[in-house]
């Protein structure tokens, strides 16, 4: 599969509208890609996957992970985001960089990695719903692939390894007061005793900090309490917003912060955790030696549903997904198409 081929399928995409749970028109156009590519897809909602060859038990396997569906385009678009426009090296659309890119150019790398034998076995997947780490997305397709031993997650990274992945954990807590009348100083008010533990939150610093991803950040992010300027509150509500490094669990985090403070904490999920890779990866050592600066990203990816190591590198840049008139370079295509190869091609796990 040519870069020129991978462009043209990802103008293809971009055409087609695909956010979060609607991606069904983008998994068909991957499907008929694999198909005409000489492989057998399997599918799954819409996500849809393929095996370079018959899977050898006594070899190790290979993920290849890039998400098709995209976040609704942004009010300040300028251009038209379903319409692939090239200007110079950029092309212009919606989900060219988050996550087109890497798409195209895993599945480049996999068609050329399927011509020859390697010493593991190697799968290529293209998942929906994984910008709102959606049910139906990559957990709903994990179990259908068996044991992975290694999975590169395609992301706009500048083609730098992401050895390292923030989780996240967003936290409703609630202080519980007494309401009363606020002229004559009855009850007690709810929200100072939030101010209490929201100060707690600003200032607190977890023992482990990463030289990767730093501290463990907590960012108050929204409170709301009140019913009338005369009743004292009996209840503040706020939310928080916790990145977690790769020093800690999710749980750990959660147990820690609850021995802390007074107001009930209660986690949205915990399932979205940190991740970490040892530069001592075989995978790490071919791109250090290739001249690729490992480093720790602050974004979440479907990195943080996978129990098993993971390494986070694609086309792009970060600072572009999810703004207006959202581009990719062809260039970074191509040079993505031949990193990927030259990262898997002959690569030994074991």
């Amino acid at each position: 599969m040519q870069t020129e081929r991978a462009i043209s399928l990802l103008k293809q995409m971009i055409a087609t509208p695909s956010p979060s749970r609607e991606e069904g028109r983008v998994a068909d156009i991957i499907e008929a890609e694999l198909r005409a590519l000489g492989f057998e897809p399997q599918r799954k909602g819409n996500n849809v996957w393929a095996e370079a060859w018959a899977r050898e038990e006594d070899k190790p396997t290979i993920l290849l992970d890039g998400h098709i569906d995209t976040v609704k385009p942004a009010s300040a678009w300028v251009r038209n985001p379903f319409e692939p426009t090239v200007e110079g090296d950029r092309l212009y659309g919606l989900g060219s960089n988050d996550d087109g890119g890497s798409v195209v150019a895993l599945l480049a790398a996999f068609a050329r990695l399927a011509t020859t034998e390697q010493p593991y076995n190697l799968i290529f997947l293209a998942s929906a719903e994984e910008e709102i780490t959606g049910i139906g997305g990559i957990r709903a397709v994990l179990p259908e692939l068996r044991e992975i031993d290694f999975a590169i997650v395609g992301e706009p990274t500048s083609l730098q390894p992401a050895v390292a992945e923030r989780g996240l954990l967003v936290l409703d807590c609630l202080s519980r007061g007494k309401s009363g009348h606020a002229a004559r100083n009855e009850g007690e008010n709810a929200i100072y005793k939030a101010l209490r533990d929201i100060e707690w939150f600003r200032a607190y610093r977890f023992a482990k900090s990463s030289p990767l991803l730093g501290d463990v950040k907590m960012s108050v992010t929204g409170i709301e309490a009140g019913t009338q300027h005369n009743v004292v509150p009996a209840e503040c509500r706020f939310v928080v917003d916790v990145r977690v490094n790769e020093c800690y669990t999710n749980q750990q985090v959660l147990e820690e912060i609850a021995l802390c403070v007074e107001c009930d904490v209660t986690p949205r999920s915990t399932h979205l955790n940190s991740s970490s890779l040892s530069v001592e990866h075989p995978a790490v050592k071919r791109l250090v030696a290739m001249g690729r600066e490992p480093f720790g990203s602050p974004t979440l990816s479907n990195q943080a549903v996978m129990p098993f190591p993971t390494l986070k590198i694609g086309p792009g840049d970060s600072a572009r997904s999810h703004t207006a008139d959202e581009y990719i370079l062809l260039s970074e295509i191509e040079e993505a198409v031949e990193l990927y190869f030259a990262l898997l091609d002959g690569l030994n796990l074991r």
